[in-house]
């Protein structure tokens, strides 16, 4: 009897994690971009949002992103260069499910933005 009381809660207690949204990491965050139409010096722009799939926020999130090349300035209040392979979004603040980070670039292809690493904030405010 013990066993199946010990199982039932243990099932309980995953259950009410995944509805609180715990556990979460940087694979609930995804990049997904598409061509905007705009064409600058002959190259495309490409509009990106980055969302966070997890009911908790995550914030100090870094994504791979090679100095972030554009030929045209690109919002550093939505991502900024840390260094020659990183950058950080919205300086660090936190990415939330409701407010993904838009941003737009302009180069010769579509880039990659794979998350590095983030800081989950369930039950912060």
């Amino acid at each position: 009897m013990a066993p199946k009381v010990l199982l039932s809660a243990l099932l309980l207690i995953a259950v009410a994690s995944q509805a609180l949204g715990a556990p979460c990491g940087t694979w609930d965050i995804v990049a997904e971009q598409s061509r905007t139409g705009r064409v600058v010096e002959g190259q495309p722009e490409y509009a990106v949002d980055v969302r966070n799939g997890c009911a908790c926020a995550q914030s100090e999130v870094k994504i791979r992103c090679y100095g972030m090349k554009s030929y045209e300035p690109v919002d550093p209040r939505s991502i900024k260069s840390i260094d020659d392979e990183n950058c950080i979004l919205k300086n660090g603040a936190a990415l939330t499910r409701e407010a993904p980070v838009r941003f737009r670039y302009v180069w010769k292809t579509p880039q990659d933005f794979p998350v590095v690493s983030s800081v989950v904030q369930c039950g912060k405010r």
